[in-house]
């Protein structure tokens, strides 16, 4: 038995339904029965339902277990402050999560939607009981988000619990060093969450035309892992800021830029832009392959020489037009990191967190205004560029203390990353930042002004 285009689509256009089965008059199956089939086959395999178990349970136990922990992963962004937060422990997955997580979440999902298909060998089944591709593509397709979409929800729903039960509902330290309310902190959380979406449905439907275009082979099942960790390669190295953001995998990281004030939403709205831009073209590259797909000849599992033509080439050409455009609308180059922005954030978190150390060790109450805050940074010693990212940034704070007028002075050495973050390490003098711990209420309790995590914006 065969089944053409032609054949599976006839009812689809408005042809005499002649349809694979010979019935005339025969009509596609809807989509809505389509779904609730796939989902069924969905949450039947066992990787489905261990990766359910694990995104709804796994980031609670493991937020919770790591909080009644002495060491905390200071070297993960806000894991220094989950002693201090529940939300700070929701953020630390979040960001293992772009990492790691939801690129495996897509490539086991969306990576395998079709290719299952190739390799159970039920094309033929499922489009003579269907009776059309437009269908079976949105039904497989809708599919794939709503399984990805529960299991996203997973994550932030176990990571947030685990959280609050773990250390409640208290402020959370910004990016800047100021101090998030614990319902600022939600809000914040919970849309870092919704913002990572973007560059989930970038991976998935990359995984979705990878399966159509793969067909048995596993590197169509891998694809949304590679392209993921290619895109984490490509963020570690010094690339110029039109390109950085012109990655769908920029808004992974973007949504630090909601935990500043003001915040930095201008690279965390270019970066969701782009992702859902690559979502809808990699999307249609699928469709179009799966149409012109021949299911007619068992020996072709796959899109051949499609694959470069609808694939890759589409795709390159989408990457060049996106950095080009965001080029020329953020006029940008470079970077993004320079002296004066990493004067001015040293400065302010440091401006932010002091009077919050001098509360936390009874001292008497200072303002930031009365700190008159500065900060003196350069780079290699002085010696080159004073500009981009590195591991040998040196900052000098200054500040005014109390009312004597007298000013003090701090040292950090700075490690700033090539997306803008950066630690800062204190250098002295002890009193100040020199220590990891602090007194406070007759309590040994981390020090601030110790470490902290500052972010740069590349834009502005």
């Amino acid at each position: 038995m065969t089944t053409t285009v032609a054949d599976a689509e006839a009812p689809d256009s408005g042809a005499p339904a002649t349809g694979p089965t010979g019935a005339a008059g025969a009509r596609p199956v809807a989509v809505a029965r389509i779904l609730r089939f796939e989902l069924v086959k969905q949450f039947s395999a066992w990787r489905v339902r261990l990766l359910v178990g694990l995104c709804w349970l796994g980031p609670g136990l493991l937020v919770f277990a790591v909080d009644q922990q002495g060491t905390l992963p200071s070297d993960t962004l806000f894991g220094r402050w989950m002693h201090a937060t529940g939300w700070a422990g929701s953020l630390v997955v979040l960001g293992f999560s772009g990492t790691w997580a939801l690129p495996l979440v897509t490539s086991m999902v969306a990576g395998d939607v079709f290719s299952s298909e190739d390799r159970l060998g039920t094309w033929r089944h499922l489009l003579v009981a269907v009776r059309s591709y437009r269908r079976i593509f949105a039904a497989k397709a809708l599919a794939s988000v709503t399984v990805i979409g529960l299991l996203v929800a997973g994550l932030a729903f176990s990571s947030i619990l685990g959280g609050l039960l773990a250390e409640g509902n208290q402020p959370l330290v910004g990016l800047d060093g100021h101090l998030l309310t614990g319902g600022d902190a939600a809000v914040r959380v919970l849309l870092s969450w919704v913002c990572v979406l973007a560059p989930t449905l970038a991976l998935a439907a990359i995984g979705l035309l990878g399966s159509v275009a793969l067909g048995k082979s596993p590197m169509g099942l891998l694809l949304p892992m590679l392209a993921a960790l290619g895109m984490q390669v490509a963020q570690m190295l010094p690339l110029p800021v039109p390109v950085r953001l012109a990655l769908p995998g920029y808004a992974f990281i973007s949504w630090n830029g909601l935990f500043t004030e003001p915040q930095q939403l201008g690279p965390l709205l270019i970066g969701i832009g782009v992702s859902l831009m690559w979502a809808v073209v990699s999307t249609a590259l699928a469709y179009l392959l799966f149409l012109r797909r021949d299911f007619t000849n068992l020996n072709n599992d796959g899109a051949g020489r499609r694959v470069l033509t609808l694939g890759a080439l589409p795709l390159a050409g989408l990457l060049a037009a996106t950095v080009g455009v965001v080029a020329v609308t953020t006029g940008t180059s470079g970077s993004g990191i320079t002296q004066t922005k990493v004067q001015n954030s040293v400065a302010t978190v440091f401006t932010h967190l002091y009077p919050y150390q001098q509360r936390e060790m009874r001292q008497p109450p200072v303002t930031e205004a009365q700190l008159q805050t500065t900060a003196s940074c350069d780079k290699s010693e002085g010696l080159g560029a004073q500009q981009g990212p590195g591991n040998d940034w040196r900052c000098t704070v200054s500040w005014v203390v109390g009312s004597s007028g007298v000013t003090a002075q701090a040292i950090y050495q700075l490690n700033v990353t090539a997306n803008g973050r950066y630690e800062a390490d204190g250098d002295g003098p002890v009193q100040v930042n020199g220590y990891f711990l602090i007194v406070a209420g007759g309590k040994v309790v981390p020090n601030p002004l110790w470490q902290f995590d500052g972010n740069v914006d590349l834009l502005h």
